[in-house]
């Protein structure tokens, strides 16, 4: 079968390989997918660079999720058939981009009927990280403000639908016009061009200057810090990520003295510690899927030929939405 793989850590477009190799058993326990169509995400740059919390060993396929088609069963796996439509992680080193994977049984979960196969490649992680950071972390509730950075990219886009399926006035911080119409067609009732606006000032007229219930932060950096200056008393500032590149360090002094709270999300985690949780969380997404409530917003669907660019892309910043790729 045909995998990208990388045989050493740097810069996506210079370390992925397109690689010919076997096609691999699923063991006691896993199921061999049948790759229909694979998500990029910001972690498969992280990963081809040796940056992400994860380190598999080398070499590996990127990929960390996916739509397939159940291929063949491993010993003692019950409760799944042979051609079943269903999306995963991957289990890395052997990642989603290629024509086959071997993933864990356990971990399947349906994909949704209401969504072609690379919108379901990308309802995985994005959406359950928006579901459990919305939802179990900042306890969103109907009417309040929810702030989303990046309300144009993979994992914002998610927040911006997930947060005007819960009821909240959705303001969506993005960087260039195409950004921003995008962010208004998918629901977001303010949109801010932060290359053109200041959002703390739009924030604080938008609410009347009480600010933003809800900050949705998966840029870290600047956006993190302006965003302590427009958050609302009892406030939750949910950190989901770093894709600005700084890492910044919070004031308690500030927390305290403004009374919010700061949520720190490795939806990963989750899979480990309550997987039933995220099984829950996918019948909600998979519901408000049915009624149109969410759907992926994918730009691009690319060849698997295509991936070591859209991963670079991807990392750039330079994409809306999200970028699929199909075997």
């Amino acid at each position: 079968m045909k995998a990208w793989r990388v045989h050493e850590n740097g810069e996506p477009r210079e370390v992925m390989r397109l690689d010919e190799i076997p096609t691999p058993e699923p063991g006691p326990g896993e199921v061999l997918l049948r790759v229909r169509a694979a998500n990029v995400n910001f972690p498969d740059a992280m990963l081809c660079r040796g940056q992400y919390q994860v380190r598999p060993p080398l070499p590996f396929t990127p990929g960390v999720e996916m739509c397939g088609e159940v291929a063949a069963l491993g010993e003692g796996v019950t409760g799944v058939a042979t051609g079943t439509r269903v999306i995963s992680q991957a289990a890395l080193p052997g990642g989603a981009f290629a024509e086959y994977a071997v993933v864990p049984a356990a971990g399947l979960l349906p994909a949704p009927g209401a969504l072609d196969d690379e919108e379901a490649a990308a309802l995985y992680i994005g959406y359950q990280t928006g579901w459990f950071g919305l939802h179990r972390r900042a306890a969103l509730r109907p009417g309040e403000t929810l702030l989303v950075h990046a309300a144009a990219g993979g994992v914002g886009s998610a927040a911006v639908q997930l947060g005007k399926a819960a009821g909240a006035t959705v303001i969506g911080v993005v960087g260039g016009p195409e950004k921003a119409k995008a962010a208004a067609a998918l629901g977001a009732d303010v949109v801010v061009d932060r290359t053109r606006e200041d959002f703390v000032a739009v924030v604080k007229e938008v609410t009347g200057g009480r600010g933003a219930n809800v900050v949705y932060d998966p840029v870290g950096g600047e956006s993190y810090t302006r965003s302590t200056k427009c958050v609302a008393f009892e406030g939750r500032i949910v950190v989901v990520g770093f894709a600005g590149g700084t890492i910044p360090a919070p004031g308690l002094n500030h927390a305290l003295v403004k009374n919010y709270s700061i949520l720190g999300l490795h939806w990963g985690l989750y899979t480990r510690h309550d997987p039933v949780a995220v099984g829950q969380a996918h019948e909600e997404i998979a519901a408000l899927a049915a009624e149109g409530l969410v759907k992926p917003l994918v730009s691009e669907r690319l060849p698997l030929s295509a991936a070591a660019d859209a991963v670079h892309r991807v990392a750039e910043g330079s994409t809306i939405g999200r970028l699929t790729l199909t075997p």
